[in-house]
């Protein structure tokens, strides 16, 4: 409208339609106008959404949907709406070592272990050692002490067959276990444990975390999802908390790259 009344104060006349035709737009654009709307949320679904996020604040809307029982799309929709998602920080270059697969194909194939620290307020810092099924992705064994020696680790591979078993035995076929190249997993104390009950040691390349990447990311969700949450007074309450939290890790936490199965359903089904 501007640009034809500019034209006829210099003594031309031109219609819309012939301008819209000049420049290869249709009417309809012209003369549209942008309104944004505000989106509509229901406020029952958007707090039971928060309650849940407060509850477990590192879950993407995928888990969020599945524990509330409404459609991903939805929970989807109310988070990017109330800027709650989760924005993915950029990979960016990292060079990868040859390829060792993490997952097997079956239970008791392949074990990982590793260990990780964990802080026991008037106990100073602690070492959580934990084995984890590269199948099931189910901890078969974990053990937390103020020693951080072969020990630890040794208990915790032992608390693996007593789980996994019933009791601690020679294995008859034996199971491959992998783990880095840390001074403890090649000890001879650790080496001679590992022969005593028929495992199979595997290393993974030295500085490729990655290639042992199934129990590097349990530690990961351990501390977003427990450990960070508390201050630990002492070895004894990290100990009860944490294990009342892998127990509730591998019966009843359902895991996205276990199709939002638990472990140990997983495991029945396999068995």
């Amino acid at each position: 409208m501007q640009v034809q009344s500019e034209m006829r104060n210099e003594g031309h006349s031109i219609s819309i339609t012939k301008l819209c035709r000049l420049f290869g737009i249709a009417r309809r654009s012209f003369y549209y106008k942008p309104t944004r709307r505000t989106p509509k949320l229901d406020e029952e679904r958007v707090q039971k959404v928060k309650e849940k996020m407060e509850t477990f604040p590192t879950y993407g809307y995928r888990r969020l949907a599945l524990l509330l029982g409404m459609n991903k799309k939805a929970v989807q929709r109310i988070l990017q709406i109330k800027g709650w998602q989760v924005r993915k920080r950029s990979k960016g270059h990292r060079p990868r070592a040859k390829a060792m697969p993490s997952r097997s194909q079956r239970p008791d194939q392949r074990w990982a272990i590793d260990m990780t620290r964990v802080y026991s307020g008037k106990d100073g810092w602690s070492t959580l050692a934990a084995v984890i099924d590269t199948c099931t992705r189910e901890i078969v064994g974990w053990r937390l002490s103020s020693s951080g020696k072969a020990k630890t680790v040794e208990a915790a591979l032992q608390e693996g067959l007593i789980y996994r078993f019933g009791r601690l035995k020679r294995l008859e076929k034996p199971i491959i276990l992998r783990s880095d190249n840390g001074l403890v997993f090649s000890s001879k104390s650790f080496a001679k444990t590992i022969k005593d009950y028929n495992f199979t040691q595997e290393f993974i390349t030295p500085y490729t975390p990655e290639q042992n990447g199934m129990i590097e990311r349990f530690f990961r969700t351990i501390k977003e999802e427990c450990i960070w949450h508390y201050n630990f007074t002492s070895l004894k309450e990290a100990h009860r908390i944490i294990g009342e939290w892998i127990d509730f890790y591998n019966r009843e936490r359902k895991h996205s790259a276990l199709r939002y199965k638990t472990p140990a359903e997983v495991f029945r089904l396999a068995a």
